[in-house]
């Protein structure tokens, strides 16, 4: 398996300051918020819940449980209201230190590339476009789930989409096994995204049952990133387009009086 550590990024001309803030977000998150995982109430208030979301409700509220719960298995807590609002929230929280470092080294290796091509506003919503996208197919596939989904793994799916799209040939480095070796994105990012899409067929029977990797969460997020990058560069390239055309005006002669 190829882990991916850095990437060529020399070509950038600025700091990629909207990664660095989602980074720090996150941290913010994970450490204060979330008590480094401690905190149990705002981990399972502030999470995706599927059935939650496709049935309109809070399973528990301040008072104790809500009268329209299933069966209910694991821990939950109140959450936000609307509870849709899980779905921005769930984006910035992580199950564990191992979730946290991987998602975010990720982030760093190649969301800074998107930001630099794209700027920081297109890259914002391609972001959590990714985000939303992700959680909408994890949540389809297990609708009556009432396991708890969070993490960024959706959006930063998204950012890995997009550079695949738009950086196939760039050098990314990677660990295999103990050895760092240098491959072009398109074999790192596409083994990766195989192995999602695989992993992902093969835990559908037990998908929403239990715990674990939300599959349809990074296959959802890394295809709406793709699709996105490429409609976008295509916009950015008819503007340009638009702006380097050059309308030729002949030049009024004088009249004389």
């Amino acid at each position: 398996m190829l882990i991916p550590i850095g990437d060529d990024d020399r070509h950038l001309s600025s700091p990629a300051v909207l990664t660095y803030l989602l980074i720090g977000a996150n941290l913010l998150v994970f450490f204060l918020l979330q008590q480094g995982g401690a905190s149990n109430a705002f981990t399972y208030g502030y999470s995706v819940i599927p059935y939650e979301l496709t049935n309109n409700v809070d399973l528990v509220t301040p008072q104790g449980l809500s009268a329209a719960e299933p069966n209910i298995t694991v821990d939950q807590a109140p959450g936000p209201t609307p509870i849709y609002l899980t779905v921005l929230s769930s984006m910035f929280m992580h199950g564990g230190y191992l979730h946290l470092f991987g998602n975010l080294l990720y982030l760093w290796i190649f969301g800074d590339n998107i930001e630099h091509r794209f700027g920081r506003g297109a890259f914002l919503l391609l972001y959590f476009a990714s985000g939303i996208a992700g959680t909408i197919v994890q949540v389809a596939l297990a609708p009556d789930s009432v396991i708890p989904n969070l993490g960024a793994s959706g959006a930063i799916s998204g950012v890995m989409g997009a550079y695949l799209m738009l950086f196939p040939r760039n050098r990314v480095q990677a660990l295999f096994f103990f050895i760092v070796v240098s491959v072009p994105a398109v074999l790192v990012i596409g083994l990766w995204i195989v192995m999602q899409i695989f992993e992902g067929f093969g835990s559908l029977g037990s998908a929403g049952l239990t715990g674990g990797v939300a599959y349809g969460a990074h296959v959802g997020g890394f295809f709406a990133g793709a699709i996105l990058a490429t409609v976008m560069r295509r916009v950015i390239k008819e503007e340009r387009a638009s702006v380097l055309k050059v309308v030729s005006v002949p030049k009024r002669r004088r009249g004389r009086g």
